[in-house]
């Protein structure tokens, strides 16, 4: 590693120190740090301080995925054309339009003293792991700097998921591939269940995030424990200085995607006739803010240098032109601060005042946060920096720019969100549909709050979930534990019926007639020696929510024909069809047939399934191959001694050659669990090894 930093831009930079704290390795740090991996690989990690405890969990993230860690530094910082080419180019310019690298660099800057602290130990941890382990090879970033975690933050948030979404709605941008498969399945469960519904008395959380098992968007695993009382274990993302979702000793949560509306697009009117910059605000003009941004594009025989040009309205970054005029964004407190203080506040509170406190600047701008603790409360949240809108206006679409009642008139404050504490059902789920219904009684009043700020509707996973919850009172964690990965399929209980009257008005060919015995005789559950699941989710990939139920049978011939071109046979056991395989994008892998893979359960989010995943068809492959969904799985109770009980889909360590590469899968795809430890002697008890960082 150099000792003059980086290169960038043609700059060279040599290592910042602020407060003390140097971006260089930090060996005092790791003398204050020991990592305690289980026999799953799970890093617990216990430090002397705060900032010790991020040194080692940034030392555990590189161990177990530097290639992933250091492209998410890598897109948050604007230069993944840098890294891959013109193929980055637009993330990049996006990057740079809304000035992530500057925003995040300013936010470091105001740190207070204990969260500079902590992203500055984070930094120094992973790079003591590039000092000491000179085999690894950045592709780009010798170095990680403390303001490159909030990058990453603000990108996997506002430029990834806020402005995405705004720009996609109206054409102004669209999704890749990937995008669009995790779009198509995306979402999350979450249960919360009061002591009154549970057999010993202690209230329940099941955690189950939906979210990409490859890419930026894939979870991690970690606990960490610092002497000053921090103490708390769940998932994360790669780059992320602290798990932000899961439990500690006394308290835990579960976050699911809510439709919280973050972001508008303004139609401005640059027509003043001498002034380029100068655009129309009411009876006068505005002169927007214009700056270039330089971005590095890998070339065949080095770095190509390209400059851009951007500019501003006080409403946000020109991204697009919609009927000849351009388009700003306006995202929710883009230029605020507070994402990393609130994560870090919300992991140290244990009861539900600690946690309203910790949540109230709404500084995770957007999430249902569904919350138990050992006190026995139950409570939500329908959590987001939602602005106060003039109701007149059609805020699904752009609006004008010139008008000054377009303005937004601050924000709504946490008391003024949907919530609900302690319900009479003693139950309450949020499956990313409305907060208006929790639970079967007592749910937030929905002429209570503006139209514009919960726009969800009701989903299968939703309703599925309170089937599910409703009037049993005899929960444990193991009823939990089978519940989590429960594979009976809702849409089949509302389409089916239709379709077969439909089928049997035809029944045609021997064939066909079979195949609807087959479907008349299902369970509506996925399991993997299921024929009929194959049969109704080939037949609902190709008829619609909507079919012209004339034409059904055409439908489920072509189904069957498909089946009998790839397989020989239409009965197809839906575990030979749906499968898990993880293949490794850094080396250009792409799921294959020919690789080994294991059989799921599970359904598309769309068809009700508790027990998700998002599987996409690969070109020359006869089977489908999950890209993301139950990611990393949880069930908790909150009894004097806290149990828990996690899977990850694969497992632990990106790394082919480990043994945690694949370890958990099998449990994953059999929905199983495995023990998630907690205190020191069920760790040590379990313990693959323990290290001091440097020390391995």
């Amino acid at each position: 590693m150099t000792p003059l930093g980086r290169i960038a831009l043609g700059v060279v930079l040599a290592p910042i120190t602020l407060l003390g704290t140097s971006y260089s390795a930090r060996p005092d740090l790791a003398d204050a740090v020991t990592i305690y991996r289980d026999t799953y690989g799970i890093p617990h990690v216990f430090g002397e301080t705060d900032a010790a405890t991020a040194f080692g969990f940034g030392y555990a993230q590189a161990e177990d995925h530097f290639r992933q860690l250091e492209e998410n530094f890598i897109r948050g910082s604007g230069r993944l054309a840098e890294a891959e080419g013109e193929g980055g180019l637009r993330s990049d310019r996006l990057n740079r339009a809304l000035e992530i690298p500057r925003l995040a660099k300013e936010e470091y800057a105001r740190l207070d003293r204990d969260m500079r602290a902590l992203v500055d130990g984070y930094a120094a941890g992973i790079n003591y792991y590039l000092e000491e382990h000179p085999e690894v090879h950045p592709r780009l970033l010798e170095r990680v700097e403390g303001w490159q975690p909030l990058a990453f933050i603000r990108y996997n948030y506002y430029q990834g998921g806020f402005a995405g979404g705004a720009l996609e709605a109206v054409g102004l941008r669209s999704a890749s591939p990937g995008e669009e498969a995790a779009r198509a399945g995306q979402g999350s469960n979450g249960w919360a269940i009061a002591p009154s519904n549970t057999t010993d008395g202690h209230a329940l959380l099941f955690i189950n995030p939906h979210l990409p098992y490859f890419g930026p968007g894939q979870v991690y695993e970690g606990h960490l424990h610092s002497a000053t009382g921090w103490n708390f274990t769940g998932y994360t993302r790669f780059g992320f200085p602290l798990p932000y979702v899961g439990h500690n000793d006394r308290a835990g949560w579960v976050s699911t995607d809510n439709a919280a509306d973050l972001a508008d697009l303004y139609l401005e009117r640059f027509d003043h006739p001498t002034d380029s910059l100068a655009y129309r605000y009411g009876d006068a003009y505005r002169v927007a803010r214009a700056w270039q941004d330089t971005i590095l594009v890998r070339g065949p025989d080095g770095p190509l240098v390209r400059v851009f040009h951007f500019r501003a309205t006080h409403h946000g970054p020109i991204v697009g032109v919609l009927d000849g005029r351009p388009v700003a964004l306006r995202l929710a407190k883009l230029d605020a601060d507070g994402w990393l203080r609130e994560w870090y506040d919300m992991t140290r509170a244990g009861t539900v005042a600690e946690f309203r406190q910790a949540m109230r600047p709404l500084a995770m701008q957007f999430g249902n946060v569904m919350y138990a603790d050992q006190s026995g409360d139950v409570y939500y949240l329908y959590n987001g920096a939602v602005p106060r809108r003039d109701p007149g206006f059609d805020w699904s679409r752009p609006v004008d720019g010139s008008d000054p009642r377009t303005e937004w008139q601050g924000f709504h404050t946490i008391d003024e969100l949907p919530q609900l504490l302690n319900p009479a059902s003693g139950w309450m789920q949020n499956c990313n549909g409305t907060p208006f219904l929790l639970t079967d009684r007592d749910n937030p009043d929905r002429s209570a709050f503006p139209s514009y700020m919960a726009r969800e509707p009701d989903t299968r996973r939703a309703m599925m979930s309170r089937r599910i919850l409703a009037g049993r009172t005899d929960w444990t964690l193991d009823g939990l534990a089978e519940a989590a990965f429960d594979t009976h399929v809702l849409a089949a209980d509302s389409l089916l019926p239709g379709w077969l009257a439909a089928l049997r008005t035809d029944a045609g060919t021997p064939r066909r007639a079979e195949a609807i015995r087959v479907l008349a005789a299902w369970d509506h559950r996925s399991d993997t020696a299921s024929v009929a699941m194959t049969l109704f989710e080939r037949l609902a990939d190709r008829v619609g929510p909507r079919p012209d139920l004339a034409t059904i049978g055409y439908a489920l011939d072509a189904a069957l024909a498909e089946l009998e071109r790839d397989f020989g046979t239409w009965r197809v056991e839906w575990g030979k069809l749906n499968r898990l395989q993880r293949w490794d994008p850094f080396r250009k892998e792409a799921p294959s047939d020919g690789r080994p893979s294991l059989p799921l359960a599970s359904v598309e989010s769309a068809l009700g399934g508790i027990f998700t995943t998002w599987p996409i068809a690969v070109r020359g492959q006869r089977r489908r191959y999950s890209v993301g969904g139950g990611s990393y799985v949880s069930i908790v109770e909150f009894g004097p001694t806290i149990r828990a009980r996690a899977v990850h889909t694969f497992g632990e360590s990106g790394n082919p050659a480990s043994p945690h590469f694949l370890d958990q899968a099998p449990l994953f795809a059999s929905g199983t669990f495995r023990p998630a430890w907690f205190t020191l002697d069920e760790i040590r008890a379990n313990l693959e090894r323990a290290y001091r960082p440097g020390q391995e």
